[in-house]
Order: structure tokens, then C-alpha cells, then sequence
């Protein structure tokens, strides 16, 4: 088996509602992810064509967490302000940390390459240029 990756970059505000600190506070980051795949090669020696993580994975980051902004479901205040405005915005079951945002892309990688025969062995989100987080299979 191979292992390959690709990163993607967007642009997304988030607060964490619970933080000790000024993450409570609504603000932005240049996200950035690296998605690691593996397989078999294939008759040209690759696991998959790069451009199909770029379409199916990025594509779905462009139109679901690119500038838009990554909720907890229960921030009320900040999802009706979205709503009633008609922001993009994505909700997640817990807080928009990097660790579950990397945990929520890692099942949404998944699932957008189920069809390819290759395996997504783990995600890695920066939510800073110093600061990352990893899940795995």
C-alpha cells in the first residue's frame, strides 16, 4: 500500500462558546487540512489522481466551510444571526475546535471517497500555522 496526501486551504470564522479565554469571542482563520489516503497503485502507479481529493474534498470544503462560519449547535445567538442574515454556515455537534473539526472532515472524506477503493487514513487540520490537530483510522 501507498500513502499520499493533499492539502487544502479556506477561510472560516468560528468562536468557541465555552473558552476560558478570547477563542469565545466570534473570529477567523486561514484554515488549512492535509487528507492522507492510501491504496493500491494503479496501472499508471498512483493511488488516485490528486484532481479526485481536490473535487471531491475540496470541492466540498468550497461550498460548505469556506468563508462561511462553523458553529456548535447549541450557539443559538450566533446561528439565528446567520440565519436570519442567510450566511453560510456549518454546525457541528460540539464546538468548532481544530480537533473536531479535523474529526468531522475525517468522516466526510470518508464518505466523499467511499466509491474509489482507497482508504482515508487521517486528517490534520491547522487552525494556525503553529497549531494542529490529527484524527486518524
Amino acid at each position: 500500500m501507498t500513502t499520499i496526501a493533499r492539502r487544502f486551504s479556506w477561510d472560516a470564522a468560528h468562536r468557541v462558546t465555552r473558552h476560558e479565554s478570547k477563542c469565545r469571542n466570534l473570529h477567523g482563520h486561514r484554515y488549512e487540512a492535509e487528507v492522507v489516503v492510501r491504496g493500491p497503485l494503479d496501472p499508471l502507479g498512483r493511488v488516485v489522481d490528486f484532481s479526485v481529493l481536490k473535487d471531491r474534498v475540496g470541492g466540498w470544503l468550497d461550498a460548505t466551510w469556506d468563508h462561511g462560519a462553523l458553529l456548535a449547535v447549541h450557539d443559538a445567538a450566533l446561528l439565528a444571526l446567520v440565519q436570519v442574515n442567510d450566511w453560510r454556515h456549518y454546525v457541528l455537534d460540539g464546538e468548532p475546535t481544530a480537533e473536531n473539526l479535523a474529526r468531522e472532515l475525517l468522516a466526510r472524506a470518508r464518505s466523499l471517497l467511499s466509491d474509489t477503493g482507497i482508504e482515508v487514513v487521517s486528517v490534520r487540520v491547522w487552525e494556525t500555522a503553529n497549531c494542529w490537530a490529527e484524527e486518524s483510522a
